[in-house]
């Protein structure tokens, strides 16, 4: 007889996005055996690009990306977890957060500040390396811009340069030239930070193999595990699962990130997932509780990371043994994601980023004009903050 209570839910395909997930439901489901949680996952493109709010009509549970959290502020979506959870447990996700993680799931909703999710999984754009393929190429891993380009013309380098990877790679380099983007209200950065920092990442980028285009951090870090080709890999969101042995052919170091041309070092866009809990859903305090449960750090320290999950809370970065199972992943990278610059989460915000990733990696793959480029984003930028989202341009 299946138990009286079924929960559904979704998240991204790989090992850290599903498995964690089924066995945390599998956990909960064996202390409360009147509840059955049956996770379905989809891919990484589609985790990027579907509709959440289409998902939250047919799912109770949801693994989304905090940018949405601006949509689910102003429509009938997600439930906002402070008005089910326990405001001493909010409390402690916040003092052990990773970065901006727990607060890139904190927005206002009629003037009220509302957490629509719990930061289960934490990462940004990090760099990786095989120190084997290095040291046979008589080189270490590059400290600054002009060492990293260098190290690109010996055709070691790759990087995802999928359209979305490289939004967030330009978003980098325009903070490495002391310009975060949308400070200002009608242009997404400055125009001399903004051409620049276009102008470099192609520059890069065609330093590297043309499969960069068609591939995600995921196929970028299985090309580098698979072959002996890739050395280096300079900023992709952080997989801790590459670094533990066992996991693929040649575990990968990770490590920050270099020195812009302007001596900053770079900061990587933040990335990282939520657990949601839709509107729909007919049990939410059950969702709730099994939401925290996953959160908790005892979970995230134990059969969370343990299932090859990528915690969020910041006491499981810090753990030596968790750290000794994945050469030092959490700790090599902490600081990088600590610094990591947080992109808007206005409603709006992820039509322009679709649109604007498209532009970005158009302009990476062809050349052009950076000028015009960078203008043509301006306009997306506008657009998404005027018009109603059914009534946005779609090109």
């Amino acid at each position: 007889m299946a138990p009286p209570i079924s929960l559904t839910g979704i998240t991204w395909n790989h090992s850290r996005g599903l498995v964690p997930m089924v066995a945390t439901a599998q956990r909960f489901a064996e202390e409360h055996p009147d509840v059955e949680i049956v996770w379905q996952k989809r891919s990484l493109q589609e985790f990027a690009d579907f509709p959440i709010e289409k998902l939250a009509e047919t799912f109770d549970l949801l693994v989304i990306d905090h940018p949405f959290v601006g949509f689910a502020a102003h429509h009938p979506v997600l439930l906002p977890l402070d008005e089910y959870l326990p405001a001493e447990f909010l409390a402690d996700q916040a003092a052990n957060a990773v970065g901006k993680s727990n607060a890139s799931y904190i927005f206002a909703s009629d003037g009220h500040a509302h957490q629509w999710a719990l930061a289960i999984d934490a990462a940004a754009p990090v760099s990786s390396y095989r120190p084997d393929l290095l040291a046979h190429a008589g080189v270490t891993a590059p400290a600054t811009w002009t060492e990293l380009l260098d190290l690109a013309r010996l055709g070691r380098v790759a990087l995802p340069a999928i359209p979305v990877d490289s939004l967030m790679h330009f978003y980098m380099l325009c903070g490495g030239l002391g310009e975060d983007p949308f400070g200002e209200t009608e242009v997404v950065v400055a125009p001399e930070a903004g051409v620049a920092a276009l102008e470099q990442l192609r520059e890069l980028v065609s330093l590297c193999a043309p499969e960069c285009f068609a591939r995600n951090p995921i196929a970028t870090y299985e090309a580098m595990v698979a072959g002996d080709a890739i050395a280096y890999c300079p900023f992709a969101y952080g997989y801790s699962n590459y670094a533990r042995p066992g996991y693929a052919r040649t575990p990968l170091q990770f490590a920050g990130l270099v020195l812009s041309t302007a001596g900053i070092r770079l900061r990587s866009t933040l990335g990282g997932t939520g657990l949601a809990i839709s509107r729909s859903c007919a049990y939410p305090e059950v969702a709730a509780e099994y939401a925290q449960y996953v959160a908790s750090s005892s979970c995230q320290r134990g059969t969370y990371f343990a299932s090859g999950g990528q915690p969020g809370d910041r006491r499981a970065w810090l753990d030596p043994e968790i750290n000794a199972a994945c050469g030092n992943f959490f700790l090599q990278t902490l600081e990088t994601l600590d610094e990591a610059y947080l992109r808007p989460r206005y409603d709006g915000y992820l039509h322009f980023q679709e649109r604007a990733g498209t532009a970005v990696h158009a302009y990476l793959r062809d050349g052009g004009d950076a000028a015009a480029a960078l203008e043509r984003l301006n306009e997306m930028y506008r657009e998404s903050q005027e018009a109603p989202p059914n009534e946005r341009p779609t090109d």
